[in-house]
Protein backbone atom coordinates (compact mmCIF):
# COMPACT_ATOMS: atom_id res chain seq x y z
CA UNK A 1 0.00 0.00 0.00
CA UNK A 2 2.83 2.45 0.61
CA UNK A 3 4.32 1.54 -2.66
CA UNK A 4 1.06 2.94 -4.07
CA UNK A 5 1.23 6.24 -2.03
CA UNK A 6 4.74 6.53 -3.21
CA UNK A 7 3.88 6.52 -7.00
CA UNK A 8 0.79 9.00 -6.58
CA UNK A 9 2.58 11.45 -4.55
CA UNK A 10 5.94 11.42 -6.98
CA UNK A 11 3.09 11.44 -10.15
CA UNK A 12 1.24 14.41 -8.15
CA UNK A 13 4.96 16.57 -7.65
CA UNK A 14 5.68 15.63 -11.56
CA UNK A 15 2.25 16.62 -12.80
CA UNK A 16 2.92 19.60 -10.23
CA UNK A 17 5.88 20.40 -11.60
CA UNK A 18 4.59 20.29 -15.40
CA UNK A 19 1.36 22.63 -14.47
CA UNK A 20 4.02 25.35 -13.09
CA UNK A 21 6.64 25.04 -16.17
CA UNK A 22 3.28 25.17 -18.58
CA UNK A 23 1.88 28.57 -16.57
CA UNK A 24 5.32 30.29 -16.99
CA UNK A 25 5.85 29.65 -20.30
CA UNK A 26 2.14 30.43 -21.20
CA UNK A 27 2.45 33.75 -19.21
CA UNK A 28 6.18 34.48 -21.14
CA UNK A 29 6.34 36.76 -23.71
CA UNK A 30 6.86 34.70 -27.39
CA UNK A 31 10.26 34.39 -28.47
CA UNK A 32 10.85 37.07 -31.36
CA UNK A 33 10.50 35.29 -34.83
CA UNK A 34 12.94 37.59 -36.39
CA UNK A 35 16.54 37.79 -36.41
CA UNK A 36 17.65 40.20 -34.86
CA UNK A 37 21.38 40.74 -36.17
CA UNK A 38 19.84 41.29 -39.62
CA UNK A 39 17.44 43.63 -37.73
CA UNK A 40 20.21 45.58 -36.82
CA UNK A 41 21.78 45.26 -40.36
CA UNK A 42 18.87 46.49 -41.48
CA UNK A 43 18.38 49.19 -39.77
CA UNK A 44 19.80 52.48 -41.04
CA UNK A 45 17.44 52.48 -43.25
CA UNK A 46 14.82 53.63 -40.58
CA UNK A 47 16.74 55.75 -38.28
CA UNK A 48 18.16 58.11 -40.60
CA UNK A 49 14.42 59.01 -40.32
CA UNK A 50 13.72 57.78 -37.00
CA UNK A 51 15.75 58.25 -33.93
CA UNK A 52 17.58 55.39 -32.72
CA UNK A 53 17.25 57.35 -29.28
CA UNK A 54 13.43 56.14 -28.66
CA UNK A 55 12.49 59.81 -29.13
CA UNK A 56 9.99 61.56 -31.43
CA UNK A 57 11.30 63.91 -33.77
CA UNK A 58 9.84 66.43 -36.00
CA UNK A 59 6.74 63.95 -36.01
CA UNK A 60 8.30 61.25 -37.02
CA UNK A 61 7.96 58.45 -34.48
CA UNK A 62 9.94 56.92 -32.60
CA UNK A 63 10.04 52.84 -33.29
CA UNK A 64 12.13 51.28 -30.41
CA UNK A 65 10.35 49.41 -27.98
CA UNK A 66 7.59 48.58 -30.45
CA UNK A 67 5.84 44.41 -29.56
CA UNK A 68 6.98 42.72 -32.88
CA UNK A 69 3.40 42.23 -34.08
CA UNK A 70 2.70 46.27 -33.55
CA UNK A 71 5.61 46.62 -35.63
CA UNK A 72 5.09 44.03 -38.18
CA UNK A 73 1.61 45.40 -38.66
CA UNK A 74 2.65 49.65 -39.10
CA UNK A 75 5.12 48.17 -42.15
CA UNK A 76 2.70 46.09 -43.62
CA UNK A 77 -0.30 48.68 -43.75
CA UNK A 78 2.00 50.78 -45.69
CA UNK A 79 3.53 48.02 -48.01
CA UNK A 80 -0.37 47.22 -48.39
CA UNK A 81 -1.63 50.94 -48.56
CA UNK A 82 -3.59 51.13 -46.06
CA UNK A 83 -1.46 53.50 -44.16
CA UNK A 84 -0.45 56.33 -46.90
CA UNK A 85 3.54 58.11 -46.68
CA UNK A 86 5.23 57.92 -49.81
CA UNK A 87 8.55 57.03 -47.76
CA UNK A 88 7.66 54.77 -45.72
CA UNK A 89 5.27 53.34 -48.72
CA UNK A 90 8.74 53.16 -50.76
CA UNK A 91 10.37 51.63 -47.73
CA UNK A 92 8.39 49.04 -47.01
CA UNK A 93 8.12 47.79 -50.78
CA UNK A 94 11.53 46.90 -50.79
CA UNK A 95 11.52 44.86 -47.59
CA UNK A 96 10.65 40.91 -47.28
CA UNK A 97 8.94 39.26 -44.47
CA UNK A 98 11.98 38.06 -43.50
CA UNK A 99 12.72 41.23 -43.63
CA UNK A 100 10.05 43.33 -41.80
CA UNK A 101 10.10 40.58 -38.64
CA UNK A 102 14.59 41.54 -38.38
CA UNK A 103 13.30 44.95 -37.80
CA UNK A 104 10.62 44.10 -35.61
CA UNK A 105 13.01 42.04 -33.56
CA UNK A 106 15.56 44.71 -33.46
CA UNK A 107 14.00 47.52 -32.60
CA UNK A 108 11.55 45.38 -30.09
CA UNK A 109 14.84 44.73 -28.25
CA UNK A 110 15.89 48.28 -27.53
CA UNK A 111 14.71 49.37 -24.07
CA UNK A 112 12.09 52.29 -24.32
CA UNK A 113 13.67 55.50 -23.45
CA UNK A 114 13.69 57.10 -20.15
CA UNK A 115 11.05 60.09 -19.38
CA UNK A 116 12.82 63.16 -19.05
Amino acid sequence: MSRWVGSISRTAFILGGIFAAATVLANSPAPAKGDRELGEHLSSMCTACHQISGRMSGGIPAIVAWPDEQFIAVIQSYKDGTRDNETMRTISHRLSQEDIEALASYFGSLPAPKAP
